[in-house]
């Protein structure tokens, strides 16, 4: 499932992401997923498991962290919100959607066992990416 960036800076604008958000003060990790991914595509998940993490470290030294979890358990009925227009995309279109610049590693951390952390930092004046396993 993906969802239709808004709002973000220009070289994400339009590209495709995948639904997130962030953690509430009173809630658990857990819970916060559960409650994003209800927010943000009307789908009630289930048993979500954490797989990887996605960080980056800004010019300033503030350090980001993504937790990326994943499940196959989910009920409900697939609507867009004022986040974005959310939809289903086959496997075989992936490679040419309009995917932002590191959904394609995202991708692997979801889909194997051989990595679980895409780590990015500013080198020469512009962020550079890996994935870790």
């Amino acid at each position: 499932m993906y969802r239709k960036n808004r709002g973000l800076k220009e070289k994400y604008k339009g590209g495709l992401v995948f639904p997130g958000g962030h953690v509430e003060a009173d809630e658990s990790l857990l819970d916060s997923v559960i409650r994003e991914m209800k927010e943000e595509t009307g789908l009630t998940i289930y048993n979500p498991q954490p797989c990887g993490f996605k960080d980056w470290i800004l010019e300033d030294g503030t350090r980001y962290i993504v937790l990326l979890y994943k499940t196959d358990q989910f009920e409900g009925e697939l609507k867009s919100s004022e986040e974005g227009r959310v939809f289903w995309l086959d496997r075989s279109e992936i490679g040419s959607a309009n995917l932002i610049w590191n959904m394609k590693e995202l991708m692997q951390i979801f889909e194997t066992d051989s990595f679980s952390e895409f780590f990015f930092k500013i080198e020469n004046g512009r962020y550079e990416g890996k994935l870790l396993g």
